[in-house]
């Protein structure tokens, strides 16, 4: 016998908003959260656009932003999702056992500041063309901030999560690409499942949009280029797609073992019923053209859950936009549901937030439970020119009143690593 896990509280801090029922309400509207980058300068690069959080800060959850000057911005993503997930939760830290209480995020390196390193290597080089080393050394104690660079480890945010809601009970972080924080949902699941844990905050936080994260994603060619028409640049399953479009923020849950959340009386969003995670073992940047680890991996989270074909109502996909990512994504749906495939909505709402990363996963399980909630599945939006590779019904660009009972939420991270959750509604 295993525990059952319940969701029982969600937050987020997303380019729509950072309000749960505001992002829910801007996606079924199939508003897009795109817009021309402004945390750097971008008029030089390939790609000018991304989708960033705005107009926000920790005074939405009641923190001092300037407590967290020197913490990475995607720490501070995740304090405000995570905050808003606690509150949403209804828990009552003084009424739990701290050491039953753990963290697992799927977070992001910290933002690079490559500004500061550009200036250790004029100071070193100093005109000439051999490094000083005693010159960039000492430029660099002058300029770098010891808490700013610690705070750019990956591990961090989870490590501040724990002092804030003094969870003394597990504390890891995984980054395994795109599929980091459903991997983190997935293995907090676990440790629930197994009586290790009472109750997990589970999630993730990323920030790539610099020149570092975009420079890399544009040499992979991985970026859309649709600079002229931002909102229309982000199009999984379409004909035209170039690339996926950058977003950032973070997704977090509280997930309960049932027996925990029933006595206290929680509110229960879903249940977290399957998980199935696997590596294509292929290459790199390219998942396997035959789709080998995607269809195991959905395969394994139905077998779960106990989830037949028949019985899933709604697909979450990691959908990117890239020319590749949703040909095999498309492919591996139809190897596992046959011919219901085409019955089943799949949407991408990468096409209005972007790509969140690391936090990408986190951010879609919560949409699959709204989903669930509301008998809704969101659109798929700029899907104008049907792929006859893409050949599935995407919810093209009008969010559908629809009975949902179970959704899942796929990512597919580069590296062939791919996670599947499902989720379903609860019923006692």
């Amino acid at each position: 016998m295993r525990n059952r896990v319940v969701v029982t509280g969600i937050g987020c801090v997303t380019p729509l908003g950072a309000d749960i029922e505001t992002v829910w309400r801007r996606l079924l509207n199939g508003e897009s959260g795109v817009g021309y980058t402004t945390r750097f300068d971008a008029s030089n690069f390939p790609t000018k656009i991304s989708a960033e959080v705005r107009d926000w800060d920790l005074s939405d959850v009641g923190e001092n932003p300037a407590d967290w000057a020197n913490q990475g911005l995607h720490t501070r993503f995740a304090v405000g999702a995570a905050k808003k997930a606690m509150a949403d939760s209804g828990l009552d830290l003084a009424r739990i056992d701290p050491t039953r209480f753990g963290v697992y995020t799927g977070s992001g390196e910290g933002q690079q500041d490559f500004g500061r390193f550009t200036m250790m290597m004029m100071a070193g080089l100093d005109g000439g063309t051999t490094l000083d080393m005693v010159k960039f050394t000492q430029k660099g104690l002058e300029i770098l901030h010891p808490v700013a660079e610690l705070e750019q480890e990956p591990n961090m945010p989870a490590g501040h999560l724990a002092s804030l809601f003094n969870a003394q009970g597990p504390n890891v972080n995984c980054l395994t690409a795109c599929a980091a924080s459903s991997q983190a949902v997935g293995e907090a699941t676990e440790l629930i499942r197994r009586g290790e844990v009472d109750v997990m905050l589970a999630g993730g936080c990323h920030t790539m949009i610099h020149p570092f994260g975009v420079t890399g994603f544009n040499l992979l060619t991985a970026l859309s280029t649709r600079n002229d028409e931002p909102t229309r640049a982000s199009r999984p399953f379409d004909r035209d797609r170039d690339g996926f479009v950058l977003g950032e923020g973070a997704g977090m849950v509280i997930l309960e073992s049932l027996e925990h959340a029933k006595a206290r009386g929680a509110r229960i969003y879903g249940e977290l019923a399957g998980y199935g995670s696997t590596a294509d073992a292929f290459r790199i940047t390219d998942t396997h053209p035959e789709g080998r680890g995607a269809i195991r991996c959905i395969q394994m989270a139905m077998e779960d859950a106990g989830c037949g074909p028949d019985q899933v109502d709604y697909i979450n996909a990691h959908g990117t936009s890239t020319s590749v990512n949703d040909k095999v994504e498309t492919l591996a749906i139809k190897q596992v549901f046959g011919d219901r495939a085409y019955k089943i909505p799949v949407s991408s709402t990468k096409s209005m937030m972007g790509h969140l990363i690391a936090a990408a996963g986190a951010t879609e399980l919560i949409l699959c439970l709204l989903a669930i909630r509301d008998n809704v599945v969101p659109p798929t939006i700029n899907y104008e020119n049907p792929d006859p590779e893409c050949d599935l019904d995407y919810v093209p660009n009008t969010a559908r009143q629809h009975r949902c009972d179970a959704a899942l939420s796929n990512s597919f991270g580069f590296g062939g690593q791919n996670v599947s959750l499902l989720a379903t509604r609860f019923n006692g």
